[in-house]
């Protein structure tokens, strides 16, 4: 099992292409820990902004009457991939891994491969 700090330190190790990544609680939309990997990216700005979009999808799965959960959220932008994947653990619910990657570099099946790997093994 890895802490919270190993584990976004081997996604962006791990993962080809990434850029920052970040553990968010989507209650507060506060980001728990992050590492930046030269992307330019706010990553606390990213981890507030990605709460709304996980907050809607499950008000709207809520409306829908789907009984389901989320596996993981993508949204492509034209240079970039951003990977959201709620945490299903008992001790993780309520909290999401936010993964940023540089399009041109990165490999979206094993970025998501890789990203439910480290998930498994994370302990919060």
């Amino acid at each position: 099992m890895a802490d919270a700090d190993n584990s976004l330190r081997q996604a962006m190790s791990t993962v080809e292409g990434a850029i920052g990544a970040a553990l968010v609680d989507y209650g507060s939309g506060m980001a728990l820990g992050t590492v930046d990997g030269g992307g330019g990216l706010d990553l606390t700005v990213a981890a507030a902004g990605n709460t709304d979009v996980v907050r809607a999808k499950l008000r709207t799965m809520e409306m829908l009457g789907l009984a389901d959960g989320i596996e993981d959220i993508l949204i492509t932008l034209s240079s970039q991939y951003h990977l959201i994947r709620p945490l299903t653990s008992r001790s993780g619910k309520g909290l999401f891994l936010y993964l940023a990657l540089d399009r041109r570099r990165a490999n979206l099946a094993m970025a998501r491969h890789q990203l439910a790997k480290i998930e498994a093994d994370l302990e919060v």
